[in-house]
């Protein structure tokens, strides 16, 4: 299977159209939206091109592709303008002999992982930082901000492919190596 894997949004037009490019140079099976889609909160500043209405319909035209966990921005009205789930706290994401739980990240530091399974992979958004971690036996991976980065990340995605997780920059689609390498979950 082959993922998109993006996080806060922030209601970007302008990064949300780089986005929708690179989905659509890239094919993906699914876009696995971390969270924070269409409002910036209370303590980041307004993201460049600040559009809700112009990203959900963006989003919305791929709506049967996307797979979105609910971030500390998202409220129930989203799920108004958006014609995909957006209230669920978290996603299981199988393919083969892997399964990744998906969230936003905001509860992380309160014990939020329920993954129990051996050599678990959660995917997380929120910090706005990618990373790529081993904490307790759990693989932790953050593609970064696709509209606000932040610690001198770019704006970021990851694109996983048949075990393989590499993250890259929205603007150009080229593949950057994070603080902690890109990884094979194969090996």
């Amino acid at each position: 299977m082959k993922l998109i894997i993006a996080s806060d949004l922030h209601g970007s037009a302008k990064y949300c159209r780089m986005l929708m490019d690179r989905i659509n140079e890239e094919n993906p099976d699914r876009v696995l939206l971390l969270g924070d889609i269409l409002y910036h909160g209370p303590r980041n500043a307004l993201p460049e091109e600040y559009a809700p209405p112009l990203v959900a319909e963006m989003l919305n035209s791929i709506a049967s592709r996307i797979i979105c966990v609910r971030g500390n921005c998202d409220s129930e009205v989203d799920g108004m303008v958006l014609k995909f789930p957006v209230m669920n706290k978290s996603a299981l994401v199988a393919d083969g002999n892997f399964i990744f739980t998906a969230v936003h990240g905001h509860h992380l530091d309160d014990g939020e992982v329920m993954s129990v399974y051996e050599n678990a992979t959660v995917l997380y958004g929120h910090t706005h930082i990618p990373d790529n971690s081993v904490r307790n036996g759990v693989r932790y991976i953050n593609p970064g901000s696709v509209s606000i980065p932040k610690e001198n990340s770019p704006h970021s995605y990851i694109s996983y492919d048949n075990g393989i997780f590499v993250w890259k920059e929205i603007v150009s689609g080229k593949e950057y190596i994070p603080s902690k390498q890109s990884i094979n979950i194969l090996t």
